[in-house]
């Protein structure tokens, strides 16, 4: 099966997993998808992650999934930048998601990184997601 968005996949799975109260889920690994991983564990958003080799060679991320009082602690997931549509912003234009509780992740030329820390290093990039 062909995938055309491998961030889509992964940010559905979580979504899913958290709707039905799993504790780990798990997704095929990539540079990508292992950034916008590290920028979320960051932020507080899961536990952590970690990479386990299969038979074959194939590589995934487990990811463990972070709740708070029994409420998942990321409440929303949004794709902003999509294949058939890129969604850029300037430095000047990334506004803060839910007045800073949430955030936004940004591809930007000095790597993947949440909304705030691209505005201190003050770079712009392609808006991969907002989270809350």
């Amino acid at each position: 099966m062909v995938m055309t968005d491998p961030l889509a996949d992964m940010l559905t799975r979580i979504r899913n997993a958290q709707m039905r109260g799993k504790s780990v889920v798990s997704t095929p690994a990539s540079n990508l998808r292992g950034r916008v991983l590290d920028v979320l564990a960051d932020e507080g958003f899961i536990r952590g992650y970690s990479a386990v080799e299969f038979d074959g060679g194939k590589l995934e991320f487990e990811i463990e999934l972070k709740y708070f009082e029994g409420a998942p602690v990321i409440q929303e997931v949004q794709r902003v930048s999509k294949p058939g549509r890129r969604v850029y912003s300037s430095v000047k234009d990334i506004t803060p998601v839910y007045n800073g509780l949430g955030i936004s992740i940004l591809s930007t030329p000095k790597g993947v990184m949440a909304d705030w820390k691209a505005r201190e290093e003050n770079v712009g990039g392609e808006v991969l997601c907002q989270l809350f």
